[in-house]
């Protein structure tokens, strides 16, 4: 089965930095896109960025010039680098793989595409 986990989650000030990491197992994400979510308390789940096969990412317009999606295809992991932290980007971070009839060679965004979810890492941002 496909597995995730994410590490690199912590608490830092407005303004840090911080890089997540994603180990995949089991999905080849040379293949295939994958991307990063997140999720506030009583707040919807939100795409954060996704990266094809061939480099190509997408970001969500709240994140856009402060966070970057990046890959080791050898290492089978995904990475977010997060710059210029905000209060508003508390949250859950996960990564997240496509169910098979979901995996063209676009990125997605979209929640519902996703079949494959990692445990999570804690992002908390303070003044």
């Amino acid at each position: 089965q496909v597995h995730l986990v994410e590490s690199g989650g912590g608490s830092v000030q407005v303004g840090g930095s911080l890089r997540l990491s994603c180990a995949v197992s089991q999905f080849d994400i040379s293949r295939y896109y994958v991307a990063w979510f997140r999720q506030a308390p009583e707040k919807e789940r939100e795409g954060v960025a996704c990266i094809a096969p061939n480099g190509y990412s997408s970001y969500a317009d709240s994140v856009k010039g402060r966070f970057t999606i990046s890959k080791d295809n050898s290492k089978n992991t995904l990475f977010l680098e997060m710059i210029g932290l905000q209060l508003e980007d508390t949250a859950m971070y996960y990564c997240a793989a496509p169910a098979a009839t979901s995996r063209g060679l676009r990125c997605s965004l979209a929640a519902p595409r996703f079949d494959y979810w990692g445990q999570g890492t804690q992002v908390t941002v303070s003044s």
